[in-house]
């Protein structure tokens, strides 16, 4: 068996986000890890009580941190020797955990860092938009002609565009009148991805910089970047992809394609969501595909991984 292990953006937050690790044995060091970064509050208690606190930008990237990393603890000795991790947005930072290159307790420091910097580097008035059903040619010409910018490409006839909610508005309906099958603004303030987000690119810099990488255990997952599905091979290179994707478009597509090319043959999205299994479906159509999220327990996700 070959795994392709992808690691979710903050799109998927929900209350009921740890109840298949929250008690888990393996699980509890990457709570309790997380509980100085969220003001020494438990992570799952700020899952469960929702609200305005499970959507701000700091808490939710932490979160989605914390979802990765002790789900991967809880699988344990089910997790193929032969693996691929790719991340989207925050994700690509839990990757780095997940593939052993970054101690859990750093990825959680970071991911308070890196939202940090980008709520002062973000004015207010911004966004993005999901456009599914044009080309991605035809979407960053649009994205150009209403002064935004193309932040994500998910696949050959879907991405994500960034900018000022008016200008993304009047993009939708652009897009929707070009024959777009979905055309929506998100519920996010933050035009990640986007050269809106230079200033933060260079603050998250800094604070890598101030970062101890480890080297990889002999079975750790091949890392990929998130920027643009190029495998990590040189620390210095994986860890200036890392800035650089808070302010350049990310190329998912691409990462789909390093799985599919690495010969995957099962794919595991570790939650939150399943928007990431939803696309792997259609990038590696001959894989068996399914987010940790589908699954009622622990045990049954490792009795996939095992017999399928």
């Amino acid at each position: 068996m070959t795994l392709a292990i992808l690691l979710s953006g903050q799109g998927g937050r929900h209350p009921a986000m740890f109840d298949l690790t929250a008690e888990q044995p393996e699980a509890q060091a990457i709570f309790a890890a997380a509980k100085p970064v969220l003001g020494g509050v438990d992570p799952r208690d700020v899952a469960r009580r929702g609200g305005d606190a499970l959507h701000a930008n700091r808490t939710g990237q932490i979160l989605c941190c914390v979802a990765a990393l002790s789900a991967w603890r809880a699988l344990g000795s089910a997790r193929s020797d032969r693996a691929i991790v790719a991340g989207y947005s925050i994700g690509d930072l839990a990757a780095w955990g997940v593939g052993g290159r970054l101690e859990p307790e750093d990825v959680l420091s970071l991911a308070a860092r890196r939202a940090e910097a980008m709520d002062a580097a973000s004015g207010t008035g911004f966004g993005l938009a999901g456009i599914r059903g044009l080309s991605l040619d035809a979407l960053a010409r649009l994205a150009d002609r209403h002064g935004c910018h193309l932040a994500i490409r998910n696949a050959a006839d879907s991405g994500v565009v960034g900018g000022r909610r008016p200008a993304l508005e009047d993009l939708c309906r652009a897009a929707t009148g070009s024959g777009a099958q979905r055309a929506v603004v998100l519920p996010v303030q933050t035009p990640s991805h986007t050269p809106l987000l230079a200033a933060a690119t260079d603050a998250f810099r800094d604070a890598l910089a101030r970062t101890t990488p480890q080297r990889p255990p002999p079975a750790a997952p091949r890392l990929v970047s998130g920027l643009d599905g190029a495998t990590v091979f040189r620390v210095a290179d994986g860890l200036e992809k890392l800035a650089l994707q808070i302010s350049h478009t990310l190329d998912w597509a691409a990462c789909l394609d390093a799985c599919r090319e690495y010969g995957a043959d099962r794919v595991l999205e570790l939650g939150p969501g399943h928007a990431l299994a939803t696309m792997a479906r259609t990038a590696l159509p001959d894989a068996r595909v399914h987010a940790l999220e589908e699954f009622r327990s622990i045990a049954g996700v490792i009795d996939w991984l095992g017999n399928g």
